[in-house]
């Protein structure tokens, strides 16, 4: 309840995203400089997400990607493939994934939509490190503010060719264990790194789990790092990652190549 009345009031008090900017495609090398460590997660041939090096072999992204949307079960780490700076048919690095790991504490179904953001994050650790000059993965920061200009670079169903950055979105509200954006997303949007721009230095705060309506206003949801990556990179440590197999949900922003990919939005309560 206290997240949709904080959500009613920024929406009755602000005109809502009177200061975004809009998606602006990055389809050449120079539109992409400094961009290319956000990639395109292939899942097979079934669908994608968005992906971003945190480490030259390590990437970072939301824990519903590694799940199957029609069986709940984990998908065959084989199947999965980064695309490191994937534009209009190439990518500036090729990478399959070793090890994909969820948070432990991540629940891939249920009726609690709202509470699985909290734990969905996901770390792949890929077959070889990416170490070229070009690419240089990115920093984590601590958690912004209510009010905070954020960015979002991602790909999306429509837009799967090329990364789209919004340069400015806001935290509309930041809760303990993850924010309410006014980023825009959509469908293979899953695992989009969410910037802050302290210094003029983009460094990840959060990462896209879903989108959502407030009293028809489209806003997206993100998974704080902090405390969670920490967890995350410690399951890495172990000779084994951590899976739960349950009950297949919709709700998610992973795309789809086929179409058809279901969307029910959370009720905010």
């Amino acid at each position: 309840m206290r997240l949709i009345f904080a959500l009613l009031a920024i929406f009755a008090a602000t005109p809502l995203f009177a200061q975004e900017t809009g998606l602006k495609t990055l389809q050449t090398g120079d539109d992409s400089r400094g961009w290319d460590a956000v990639g395109r997660i292939n899942i097979g041939t079934r669908g994608f997400c968005t992906g971003t090096l945190i480490a030259p072999n390590l990437v970072l992204t939301a824990g519903h990607c590694l799940y199957d949307k029609e069986t709940g079960a984990k998908v065959d780490t084989s199947t999965l493939e980064f695309l490191a700076g994937w534009r209009n048919g190439r990518a500036a690095a090729y990478r399959k994934v070793r090890r994909a790991i969820a948070h432990p504490d991540f629940i891939y179904g249920g009726t609690e939509k709202l509470g699985r953001v909290a734990h969905d994050l996901a770390l792949l650790e890929l077959d070889q490190p990416i170490r070229l000059p070009s690419i240089q993965p990115f920093e984590t920061d601590t958690r912004p503010a209510t009010g905070d200009e954020v960015g979002v670079v991602s790909y999306a169903k429509n837009r799967e060719d090329a990364p789209s950055l919004q340069h400015v979105c806001h935290v509309l509200s930041k809760q303990p264990a993850l924010l309410v954006l006014s980023c825009d997303v959509d469908f293979g949007s899953s695992g989009s790194p969410v910037f802050t721009m302290k210094g003029g230095v983009p460094r990840i705060v959060s990462v896209v789990s879903s989108k959502a309506e407030v009293e028809g206003n489209k806003v997206s949801l993100g998974t704080l790092l902090e405390a969670p990556l920490e967890e995350l990179r410690a399951e890495l440590a172990k000779d084994d990652g951590v899976f739960r197999k349950v009950m297949p949900t919709s709700g998610t922003l992973s795309g789809t190549q086929a179409g058809g990919a279901k969307f029910v939005r959370p009720s905010l309560p």
